[in-house]
């Protein structure tokens, strides 16, 4: 009987055992279902930063977006943006007023431009448009609208991003004697913007927004009719964001980022194939140069190097009118055919064809440190001399006959090679991907988000210590356009 009675107790405690056993493994799965969520805004899954038992031992311990998120301002009024893309017949698509008409067709292909179907085997046969620089900002919207870590709730965003067209709008009025109508649509965006709740966050610190223009298209210094540009960047509320721009002003709140070129790769290995494309590339020329004369600008070394380039065997010169060098084809052709190409100022310190010359693997001669290397710090070495020549002109009368040629030529082959390996590796960073797909390498977009995020990050952190937050955000850098006695490198 004890043994009967022993026998059941033991089949009761086991069956105990395997019923508490069975708890605690429907207890653990439900907690372990909190460990994960989905993150609405992102879309993807993500686990928890913190597992307090210590138990579960995952790789992937935090948001990948964390830090990262980026808030649109989609309620910014149309008439600052999308009513200039339906109204494009009113926009200048140069430096002209003579250029009104002809913005329309460049907003195809979401800003691209018309694709290029026949490039006469000088071009990769896909992802080559005729690209407007004028409309980064269409470009960079796009681009922005695929970004992988956007946040509908601005709280949790670390930078806000103005989908704000701001070449557009001061093409509009760029030539009007009449200031108040020029700076009207520049006050009425700022009055808008700070009006909202999203600016309170960190006083606009944290807002941003690019530009298809120039810095000084927007910081007219005077209240006179001849004075070129708008105010928009002289505005207190504009002076506390961040201007993503084609070329930066001496104030630290302008940043640069590189022109549009007119390859817009889809995929990897497309930029892959045009590197190695550009690196077997036959090179007659020792020297080219891609312009006109500016007989009118003071100043400018343009008209001594068409001299130079013309009075050398060695040298190919491209004049450049709207037509010839309009044509991507064209442009990239003389380019391609080149070991240097010589990149002087034109309008004003940069220009775009230096990042064309980038992309043909031409190695770009510079003459003023504001052209290159002052400008694009988030994109090229700070030692210049790995990817480019540097000849100081201060004066024209500085420009000895022959000086290039006899430069160049005392450049060692071994010298040369490096420097063309250099310029080629950066070519994925200085192009901007088609905005209808993602790269698995960063591009000049990627590039230009990350160190907005740095920048806002670091102002985060300075209003975190209880410092003054304007401190260095604005501040003139008056050594950034002087001729230094030597470029450190």
């Amino acid at each position: 009987m004890e043994k009967l009675l022993a026998g059941k107790c033991s089949q009761e405690l086991w069956f105990g055992i395997l019923i508490s056993l069975a708890m605690c493994f429907v207890f653990l799965c439900f907690d372990f279902s909190t460990f994960w969520g989905v993150n609405n805004e992102a879309n993807l899954l993500v686990t928890k930063k913190v597992d307090p038992i210590g138990i579960l031992n995952f790789n992937q311990t935090r948001d990948s977006c964390s830090d990262r998120y980026i808030y649109i301002h989609e309620g910014l009024p149309s008439r600052f943006n999308y009513d200039f893309l339906n109204n494009c017949e009113s926009l200048s698509a140069g430096t002209s007023i003579s250029n009104i008409p002809s913005m329309c067709p460049h907003l195809v292909n979401l800003g691209l431009g018309p694709e290029i179907n026949s490039s006469e085997g000088v071009l990769s046969n896909k992802s080559w448009f005729k690209t407007n620089p004028y409309l980064l900002e269409v470009i960079f919207h796009n681009r922005m609208k695929n970004y992988e870590c956007l946040t509908k709730n601005f709280t949790l965003a670390s930078a806000i991003y103005v989908p704000f067209y701001p070449s557009m709008d001061v093409g509009v009025h760029l030539w009007d004697s009449n200031l108040t109508i020029r700076d009207s649509s520049a006050k009425h965006f700022a009055k808008w913007l700070s009006g909202q709740p999203e600016w309170s966050k960190m006083w606009g610190r944290d807002h941003f927004f690019a530009s298809g223009r120039i810095a000084w298209d927007f910081r007219r210094e005077r209240d006179n009719s001849s004075a070129w540009g708008s105010k928009l960047r002289f505005l207190p509320e504009s002076m506390n964001m961040t201007m993503l721009t084609l070329e930066g002003s001496r104030w630290k709140n302008d940043i640069a980022i590189p022109y549009p070129t007119n390859f817009h790769p889809a995929k990897d290995s497309e930029v892959v194939q045009w590197q190695n494309r550009v690196r077997e590339q036959e090179r007659p020329y020792l020297f080219t140069f891609a312009g006109a004369p500016r007989p009118n600008q003071n100043g400018s070394i343009r008209g001594k190097l068409i001299d130079h380039c013309q009075a050398s065997t060695k040298c190919k010169f491209l004049h450049c009118t709207e037509k010839k060098c309009g044509n991507p084809v064209t442009v990239m052709r003389v380019f391609q055919s080149s070991v240097y190409c010589l990149q002087p100022g034109g309008d004003s310190y940069t220009r775009r064809s230096a990042f064309d010359a980038f992309l043909a693997g031409c190695i770009p001669v510079f003459f003023h440190p504001a052209t290159a290397y002052t400008q694009y710090l988030w994109y090229l070495p700070k030692d210049h001399t790995k990817y480019s020549v540097f000849i100081p002109v201060r004066d024209v009368k500085d420009l000895k006959e022959g000086q290039i040629e006899n430069e160049l030529l005392g450049i060692s082959k071994d010298q040369e090679a490096a420097m063309r390996e250099e310029v080629i590796r950066l070519i994925p960073k200085l192009v901007y991907a088609d905005p209808r797909s993602r790269l698995e390498t960063q591009d000049a977009f990627d590039i230009a988000v990350q160190g907005i995020l740095e920048r806002i990050e670091n102002v985060r952190k300075v209003i975190t210590e209880g410092t003054d937050p304007s401190v260095g955000f604005a501040d003139e850098d008056n050594g950034k356009f002087k001729f230094p006695e030597t470029i450190d490198s």
